[in-house]
């Protein structure tokens, strides 16, 4: 085999169509669209929702509902699993994130009551549910809230 018998396989490379290059082409004057309509049209393309110029679905369905802009989402952090952190005594929103607790930079903590803890953690957190203030006093720790800046 040598350089110049090399050929891709039969069929792998297809030539390009040149559309409006004159009748002998084959694809002349209206260049493969037909004749007029909507698929003969210029920036034709399939807009999402389009339902062939009937009432689309997401028109004909009522709008229900608001979004609240002043909602504050918290991710949320149990006590069980504060609990299986063995070497861990103190906690807050840094360390949640390096353990894989929680994500995002800014995000705010909320720490649940379930499960149950056995040892004195110092726990700082943006907010804490009454049951999860309760059981870590109660086992001899600190739940520390913090600003939300």
């Amino acid at each position: 085999m040598k350089l110049h018998d090399l050929h891709p396989s039969p069929g792998s490379r297809t030539k390009r169509k040149r559309l409006g290059r004159g009748p002998g082409s084959g694809l002349g004057k209206t260049a493969g669209k037909g004749h007029k309509g909507l698929l003969a049209r210029s920036g034709r393309a399939n807009q999402a929702g389009f339902e062939g110029g009937q009432m689309p679905l997401a028109r004909r369905l009522p709008k229900r509902g608001f979004t609240n802009t002043f909602r504050v989402e918290y991710s949320v952090v149990n006590l069980k699993t504060l609990a299986a952190q063995e070497k861990t005594l103190h906690f807050n929103p840094e360390i949640f994130r390096e353990i894989g607790l929680i994500k995002g930079r800014n995000s705010l903590v909320k720490i649940l009551g379930t499960g149950d803890i056995d040892r004195a953690l110092v726990v700082e957190a943006h907010k804490f549910s009454e049951s999860a203030r309760q059981k870590i006093e109660n086992a001899g720790g600190q739940a520390k809230v913090i600003g939300c800046a």
